[in-house]
């Protein structure tokens, strides 16, 4: 039977309540001993959102071996979003436009959602905590200047751990930036564990192209992988803007991403406390007719340590 989203999330919150948890020693986030939430977002080839599947066109698998899908929402839910924007010097001129695609995501928010913002440069800083008052964010927005240099991996950190005062199930994580990281404490290591152990998606809206003839850094260069690593990993994905003027559609499009995604949990059959990562894959059964469709979902996470 398909459980309505908002009813299923806010039994899951209960559950994650109730159960125990377990932090691996060199990260600083914790993960559910006993239920593992996927969102998934399926779409054509047409890359057009495929919406009324149900349970029985899905097949999960941790380490190979096939789970029981306990639990399935296909149905919009509210949302819990950390938007992270670069105000580093190398932003330059992309605020302008990087402030536009800030207010196309908050467009789409809905009342029962909620948002933050965290602004970094030389490091980072919430500059408004979850709110329902989002023109509150675009207000700070319309104060911000470019300088610095750019804490990216650090300011992660920090969203993953303001993630966890969210009130929604359903939490995801907004970065606009050129993707150059030249200031952080944190590694890329480092931050790769922390996403993977995190229940957040992790969208990228990365402003790539060179807005003038000087010769790109290392940092930026690199920019790209390291972003689209890090959103893989959770389901998420990045989005590259070639040119400015595409940030607005880009930020829209993650808005409705999130609008139309699937939730499977399920228990894992390994009841082993090892605190080793357990990837997790996914396998469509469509109906007769569609075809071509493509799937993407959290590749995995880490068991509790004991």
């Amino acid at each position: 039977m398909q459980v309505p989203a908002a009813l299923l999330l806010s039994s899951l919150l209960a559950a994650w309540a109730a159960q125990s948890v377990a932090t691996r020693p060199d990260v600083n986030l914790s993960v559910s001993s006993t239920l593992v939430v996927i969102p998934v977002s399926v779409t054509d080839s047409s890359n057009r959102f495929v919406l009324g599947l149900e349970k029985h066109n899905f097949a999960l698998f941790e380490d190979g071996v096939r789970q029981t899908i306990s639990q399935f929402a296909a149905e919009d839910a509210p949302l819990s979003v950390g938007l992270l924007i670069d105000t580093s010097g190398s932003m330059g001129s992309k605020l302008g436009v990087s402030r536009q695609a800030i207010a196309e995501v908050l467009k789409i928010l809905n009342p029962e959602d909620e948002a933050l913002l965290i602004e970094f440069n030389d490091r980072p800083t919430l500059s408004v905590a979850f709110t329902h008052d989002y023109a509150s964010i675009q207000d700070r927005l319309s104060a911000v200047e470019s300088q610095g240099l750019t804490a990216l991996l650090d300011s992660i950190e920090v969203g993953l751990k303001e993630m966890k005062k969210a009130r929604n199930s359903r939490k995801a994580l907004l970065i606009l930036s050129d993707g150059g990281d030249n200031n952080s404490r944190y590694t890329a290591q480092e931050i790769g564990n922390l996403v993977r152990e995190a229940d957040v998606q992790v969208y990228a809206m990365g402003v790539f192209e060179p807005f003038s003839n000087r010769r790109l850094t290392e940092s930026e260069l690199s920019g790209p992988a390291l972003l689209a690593e890090l959103c893989e990993q959770t389901g998420g994905r990045l989005f590259p803007a070639r040119a400015s003027s595409a940030l607005a559609s880009i930020a829209r499009k993650i808005a409705i991403e999130l609008r139309n995604e699937y939730v499977l949990a399920y228990s894992p059959a390994n009841h082993e406390h090892d605190g080793k990562y357990r990837k997790v894959d996914l396998k469509l059964d469509p109906p007769a007719g569609l075809t071509a469709l493509k799937a993407r979902w959290r590749l995995g996470y880490y068991a509790p340590a004991q």
